[in-house]
């Protein structure tokens, strides 16, 4: 049985994909800790709360990332 977290939804015709706090701490290569402090200090990606569950939208991950992104400076 695969322990795989990502669960895909339907949302206005497009398929919604969300990980939950420990698929995105391995993405990002953090612990889980970090993400819950982001959260309690309104940092990081937006989150949902379903139940007792935390879930990130794959989208809003890749706009976090993508706003994150710095570039180099040519010398």
């Amino acid at each position: 049985m695969s322990t795989h977290h990502t669960s895909r939804g339907r949302q206005n015709g497009a398929t919604a994909r969300h990980l939950n706090q420990h698929d995105l701490a391995a993405r990002w290569r953090m612990s889980v800790r970090t993400l819950e402090r982001w959260r309690s200090q309104r940092q990081g990606p937006p989150f949902l709360r379903l139940g007792g569950r935390i879930a990130y939208r794959l989208e809003d991950i890749e706009a976090f990332e993508q706003a994150q992104r710095q570039e180099t400076s040519a010398a």
